[in-house]
């Protein structure tokens, strides 16, 4: 049995390392971005945005009539804005903000999971989050995304008790500061040449794409189940 994984954000960052990981575990992958990437027997791919639902519905679509399932989503596209305190940052920023990072994930969730409902093997279904340490920490000059990321814990935890009995799982992962292109962003945010300078975490060092990527291939997996509803710290022990 091939199992068969949605992935948002798919053509950089922890998407792009989730896909690259999920392939390699054996499944077969439908990548949903504004960019282009590339494409296999094994991966398909639908640009578009993920505050779009039909952009999601027709990958989903594309999952079911190649390979017949959805196993798995993981919504991990995402934008950051910030740099100044919450009462100086303009509205647009925090709309696109809950456009992109919330209004996305809830569009995924809203597509893939009657997929994995009405598929042959519910039981092993798992939606997968990404939110962020400032899910659960207020970060400098970072309101909005903290508001954003908390909201994708919020609504993953509903999602879950939405669940429940079903044997389809929901989970969010949350890292902290990943070597990614967002990752320079929010250095520039802060003014710092040197992204390094924000591994707040007792590692001391910035985490890598890929090892976030492994946790949330397992959070995947059929053993990932008992992680529904909660929240997984990928973070390396962040510290703010």
């Amino acid at each position: 049995m091939t199992r068969v994984a949605l992935v948002t954000g798919a053509a950089g960052g922890i998407g792009s390392a989730t896909l690259v990981a999920l392939v390699r575990q054996g499944y077969a992958v439908v990548g949903v971005d504004l960019r282009e990437a590339p494409t296999d027997d094994r991966v398909d791919h639908v640009v578009g945005d993920v505050r779009d639902r039909a952009v999601l519905d027709r990958a989903v679509a594309l999952a079911v009539e190649r390979w017949g399932r959805v196993d798995a989503a993981v919504a991990a596209a995402a934008v950051i804005a910030g740099g100044r305190p919450l009462w100086e940052t303009p509205e647009h920023e925090l709309t696109e903000l809950l456009d992109v990072d919330v209004r996305g994930v809830w569009n995924t969730a809203a597509a893939a999971v009657p997929a994995m409902l009405a598929g042959p093997e519910p039981g092993g279904c798992r939606f997968v989050a990404v939110a962020s340490a400032a899910g659960t920490h207020g970060l400098f000059h970072l309101a909005g995304y903290s508001a954003a990321k908390h909201a994708v814990v919020g609504l993953v935890k509903g999602l879950a008790a939405d669940l429940v009995a079903t044997g389809v799982t929901a989970v969010a992962v949350s890292p902290g500061a990943t070597r990614t292109d967002m990752l320079d962003a929010t250095a520039e945010l802060y003014g710092l040449s040197d992204p390094d300078l924000l591994a707040t975490n007792q590692l001391r060092r910035l985490l890598e794409p890929a090892e976030v990527a492994a946790t949330i291939a397992f959070c995947c997996s059929t053993e990932g189940g008992l992680l529904n509803g909660s929240v997984v710290h990928a973070d390396g022990g962040f510290r703010p």
